[in-house]
């Protein structure tokens, strides 16, 4: 009996050396293999870069994974004993492994296997196993993984502290929705910091890494709350919270709200994206998506918001004078037409417009059914909602008829919508009626921008973002008509001509290369004889603009349109003067920004500043000097001031006298509309040949805004459609809105101006008795003359500058106003 039992010893003790052995050499071969542990302590993962607006506002987050690092000692102590509670109760207790769950793990695996039970024993991985796995390991289910797996995780102890490895795993994890990283987590489910979190969105978070598609909250519901009530419980058995706290938590639903980007808050999507690509152009895709970048823009929210609503009322009143289209497509109202309309893609940013069909059609109205809405679960909603359109807010839908005409007043509902229509509808001031509106076809774009410093603070770039993703504003290569005006004149000031200088409005030809003859035209087809350049720019008078570009050489005018930035490389070409070339609505905003400012070189900017993930400014738009913004502390010296050290590129003088000038546009001109402002503005109109481009931009000391309506393909939008009629308008509620409460600032007076009244007509010095007479801004040394001086140029030239026009940029021209 004793031989059977020592040898039962021995045998057994050789079988324990050899497995001993083996073990051993496992580890040993394992450990050889097991990845640099080290690179933990260099932790710097993909974080999202953030866009906030100038208020700090966030407008928008990109990244490739949706994470915000947050250091262990901003985590709230709550916070972390959550996720201890849910997922390494032990985890203060532990070196990496947690040998008595390993062993319950094991012991249940048994006990599921004999009595036949299909089910997971449960893992038994530490939150410091869950580090090594998922920065060093795959997700591979062998027993290798496991081993090096259990291997890391003590060596991770050994050289980490525990709040750095809860640092590693809350900074690291995938939560769902997009979301990683705990601070991620909380603004994409809560829209809160992880300090505004209650025990129970708290325990939500927490719950989540184990498997965050069977938790979801929309598609799961059931199943989260219970696995968060779980953890809740964990969390009182743990004692981390009280029995009360236990109680009020697990009552409370998920409270799961998706957070709306300030893009979409703010009507800016547009603008967001102008950001994305500029930073793409200056540090990369990489940079962007993953390094965490701190943007600040230039936006201001409410100047966003009231440019959006200026412009897209000014779009929907043209399209609706030139009458209803019809509906958008027709859909069976006997069957369940609500979820026909669900189907059918709505532009996002059109609210508060709604796409219904027409259920009903009376003589009082119409009934229509609203598109139903999608639930947070993504069922269709069962509730169906009628209202009421009634036939006074539907008379304005006269048939839209070829040539921008339209067909007879609308005598009853019928003649406009019939039952199955599908048509979009928006609500009206008195409860419960609707009106009927339609999308408009015609496009423009508003661009506001600080004069003096180039931030643009707003810009919409179309009607809807939705609808189409073209920036209008910076993408689109537009005819500016006369809008370009100021700068011929401009050139002239600097050329020795005066604003009384006086051109003689007459019929002019001009010989073209082919042997054609072109004659610009005014845009009434008329012609007004001797005019000063005051009176020319005020009316909008092309003939007289013609004439003075070719008295003084195109080349000037060439020359001052590159330094200005609206052209890169304008053809020498006299049709050029009436805006026959093609320029974006930015271009010309920055360059009337020169005006404004006195002169000076501004380069617009989205971007006032750039951090990266560590909070150094990497970017700054603002390069000027601040002289004496470094002194450590106030010792009665003069205040902090800017040194100015922009380029002047416009003699201040001449900006002046261009912004004074363009002040008559407003007061006596084609702008009349920006006179119901009572406040200094100046501006100037822009209309294109057969009203195929409108634009007017404007401008008060401090702000420039310009706009322009045209179709994306260019064609006639109608006699009288000018930029005095549809972009001045649009200016005006902007500035109305964005300039409510400020007070009437004038324009500047540069130092040696002389304000001298003189004969409006004649251009002379005025005299007692005169009538017409203004005050007329001159230059040091100049004066109005005693006489009128004539400037014609009216022969036909076979040569020279005047010559060389090309036939393709004649087109355009006969009707610029």
């Amino acid at each position: 009996m004793f031989r059977l039992l020592g040898f039962l010893f021995t045998a057994g003790f050789i079988v324990f050396v050899a497995v001993a052995a083996a073990a051993g050499y496992v580890i040993n071969e394992t450990t050889k293999t097991l990845p640099a542990y080290e690179q933990l302590a260099k932790y710097e993962p993909k974080v999202l870069t953030r866009i906030h607006a100038g208020d700090g506002s966030l407008l928008a987050e990109y990244a490739e994974q949706r994470r915000l690092f947050v250091p262990i000692n901003t985590v709230p102590e709550k916070v972390i004993q959550a996720f201890i509670s849910a997922e390494d109760k032990n985890f203060y207790k532990h070196a990496g492994v947690d040998w008595t769950s390993v062993a319950r793990a094991v012991i249940r695996r048994v006990e599921y296997k004999i009595k036949g039970i299909n089910r997971n024993a449960g893992g038994a991985s530490t939150i410091t196993q869950q580090v090594a796995k998922n920065f060093l390991l795959t997700n591979a289910p062998t027993l290798e993984r496991k081993l090096k797996e259990a291997l890391l995780a003590q060596r991770i102890e050994a050289s980490f502290s525990k709040g750095k490895i809860l640092e590693l795993y809350l900074n690291e994890i995938y939560f769902g929705l997009g979301a990683y990283g705990i601070a991620g987590a909380s603004l994409s489910y809560f829209g809160k910091s992880l300090t505004q979190l209650d025990i129970a969105q708290m325990a939500y978070l927490a719950a989540l890494p184990k498997a965050p598609s069977n938790y979801h909250p929309y598609k799961n519901t059931k199943r989260a709350i219970e696995r968060r009530n779980w953890v809740v419980g964990r969390m009182l058995a743990n004692g981390y919270i009280s029995q009360e706290e236990h109680d009020a938590a697990i009552k409370k639903p998920l409270e799961v709200t998706v957070r709306p980007f300030g893009a979409q808050l703010f009507a800016a999507e547009t603008f967001a994206e102008e950001v994305r690509r500029e930073a793409v152009k200056l540090y990369g895709k990489e940079k962007l998506y993953g390094g965490g970048l701190s943007i600040r823009t230039t936006l201001d929210p409410k100047s966003q918001i009231f440019a959006r609503q200026a412009l897209t009322s000014g779009l929907i009143k043209y399209d609706r004078e030139r009458g209803w289209r019809g509906a958008q497509t027709t859909v069976d109202i006997t069957a369940d037409w609500g979820a026909v309309l669900n189907k059918t893609k709505v532009p996002s940013d059109i609210t508060p417009w709604q796409l219904a069909a027409v259920l009903e059609v009376t003589d009082e109205g119409a009934s229509v059914g609203l598109r139903p809405k999608t639930l947070a679960n993504g069922k269709l909603d069962t509730k169906r909602v009628t209202v009421k359109i009634p036939f006074e807010l539907m008379k304005w839908a006269r048939q839209a008829l070829p040539k921008n005409q339209r067909g007879p007043p609308v005598e009853k509902p019928s003649e406009v919508l019939n039952p199955g229509d599908v048509i979009y509808v928006a609500p009206s001031r008195t409860k419960g009626e609707w009106h009927l509106v339609q999308m408009p076809e015609v496009e423009g774009a508003l661009v506001a921008m600080n004069p003096h410093t180039g931030r643009v603070l707003a810009l919409v770039g179309g009607f809807s973002y939705g609808r189409s993703q073209f920036d209008r504003a910076v993408q689109a290569m537009r005819q500016p008509g006369s809008a370009i005006k100021p700068f011929v004149y401009a050139t002239a000031l600097d050329n020795g001509y005066s604003p009384a200088s006086v051109i003689v409005d007459e019929e002019i030809s001009y010989k073209l290369p082919q042997g054609k003859i072109w004659k610009p035209r005014n845009y009434s087809k008329k012609y007004y004889g001797p005019s000063t350049l005051r009176t020319g720019i005020e009316q909008s008078r092309n003939v007289m603009t013609v004439r003075l570009a070719d008295d003084m050489g195109i080349g000037k005018f060439k020359e001052m349109t590159e330094r200005v930035g609206v052209y890169k490389k304008m053809p020498r070409v006299l049709a050029m003067a009436l805006g026959a070339g093609e320029t974006t609505l930015m271009n010309m905003v920055t360059a009337y920004s020169m005006f404004a400012n006195g002169g000076k070189r501004i380069n617009a900017t989205l971007i006032d500043r750039i951090q990266d993930r560590y909070g150094r400014t990497v970017f700054r738009h603002d390069q000027r000097e601040c002289i004496g913004c470094k002194a450590e502390k106030w010792e009665n010296q003069a205040e902090p001031e800017f040194l100015d050290n922009r380029e002047q590129i416009v003699n201040e003088y001449t900006a002046y006298q261009i912004t004074s000038m363009l002040e008559g546009v407003v007061q006596r001109g084609t702008a009349k509309e920006l006179k119901k402002l009572g406040k200094p503005v100046a501006g100037k109109t822009g209309t294109t040949n057969d009203e195929k481009d409108a634009w007017f931009i404007g401008y008060t000391p401090d702000l420039v805004v310009g706009v322009y309506v045209g179709y994306d393909k260019p064609r006639p939008m109608g006699k009288g459609s000018t930029g005095g009629g549809l972009a001045a308008p649009i200016v005006r509620q902007y500035m109305e809105l964005a300039l409510k409460g400020k007070p009437a600032t004038p324009f500047r007076v540069p130092a040696g101006i002389q304000l001298i009244p003189i004969n409006s007509k004649s251009g002379t010095r005025a005299a007692y008795g005169d009538e017409n007479v203004i005050l007329e801004a001159f230059k040091p040394g100049e004066e109005p003359p005693e006489k009128t001086i004539l400037i014609s140029g009216d022969a036909i030239p076979q040569s020279g500058e005047a010559a060389v026009i090309e036939g393709g940029l004649t087109t355009g021209t006969g009707g610029l106003y």
